[in-house]
C-alpha cells in the first residue's frame, strides 16, 4: 500500500507535504504521528516532527460488502432529502488505476441535484464525509470511497487539466512563472499530473495549509 514518511519543522507542515505527495485530502488518509519534534531554543535542540501517511483502501475481500453498505447509505440519505436519484458504482479503467484518487466511486444521477455539489464542491464533500463515517462505524474499519454528482468530479478534473496547459502555454510563451490559485491537494496533484512530461515547464508547490498553491514555470536552458 502506498505510504510515505516525512518530517519537518512541525506535525502540521509535515502533514500537508504528504498530503501533497499523495494528492490526498485529510479524510482520504490515516496519519500517524512517529515524532511530535520540537522547536528548540532560539534554534538550538530544535527536533524535527515525523508523521506516517497512508491513504485509506477497501480490503479486497470486503469490497463488494463495503460498497453495497456504502450504495445503500447514500440511497437512504438522499430518499430522506426528498431527492429523486439513482446511484451507480463506477471503478477507474486499467489505465487510470494509478491516477485515480480512489478506488470505488458512487456516482449520483438525476435532474437538479445542484444543491447536493454546493458551493465550490462543499455540499459534496460533506456528503462524501458523512457516508464514511456511517460506513466505517458499520464495519469498524476506516474505508475509502469517493462519491460524486452527475461526474462532477470528473468534468472539474477535466477542467483542471485543461487550465494546467493553457497556464503552461503562456509560461513557456512568457516566460514567466505563473501562479494559480491555492486548491486542495487533491486539485495540485491533477495539475501536477497534467504537466508531469510536459518538455517545457515545471511544477512546484508552495505555502502552507489552505493558502497552498501551483507554480508553472518554464524549464531553465
Amino acid at each position: 500500500m502506498e505510504e510515505v514518511e516525512l518530517s519537518a519543522r512541525t506535525v502540521e507542515e509535515a502533514v500537508q507535504r504528504a498530503l501533497e505527495q499523495l494528492g490526498r485530502s485529510r479524510e482520504e488518509v490515516e496519519i500517524e504521528v512517529l515524532k511530535k519534534g520540537r522547536p528548540g531554543f532560539y534554534g538550538l535542540g530544535a527536533e524535527e516532527a515525523k508523521v506516517k501517511v497512508r491513504p485509506l483502501v477497501i480490503p479486497s475481500k470486503k469490497e463488494d460488502d463495503v460498497v453495497e453498505i456504502a450504495k445503500e447509505v447514500l440511497e437512504k440519505i438522499l430518499d430522506f432529502m426528498g431527492l429523486a436519484a439513482s446511484v451507480e458504482v463506477s471503478r477507474p479503467l486499467a489505465e487510470e488505476i494509478d491516477t485515480a484518487p480512489l478506488p470505488v466511486t458512487l456516482n449520483i444521477k438525476g435532474e437538479d441535484l445542484g444543491i447536493l455539489i454546493g458551493r465550490q464542491g462543499q455540499t459534496l464533500a460533506s456528503l462524501q464525509h458523512i457516508v464514511r463515517l456511517i460506513v466505517a462505524h458499520r464495519l469498524k474499519t476506516p474505508i475509502a470511497l469517493a462519491i460524486d454528482v452527475e461526474s462532477y468530479k470528473q468534468r472539474h478534473c477535466q477542467a483542471l487539466q485543461e487550465l494546467a496547459l493553457r497556464l503552461a502555454q503562456k509560461a513557456e510563451s512568457t516566460g514567466q512563472a505563473v501562479t494559480l490559485e491555492p486548491m486542495p491537494a487533491t486539485e495540485r496533484r491533477i495539475v501536477h499530473l497534467a504537466l508531469a512530461k510536459h518538455p517545457e515547464v515545471i511544477t512546484q508547490s508552495i505555502g502552507e495549509g489552505e493558502a497552498r498553491k501551483v507554480i508553472i514555470a518554464p524549464k531553465t536552458r
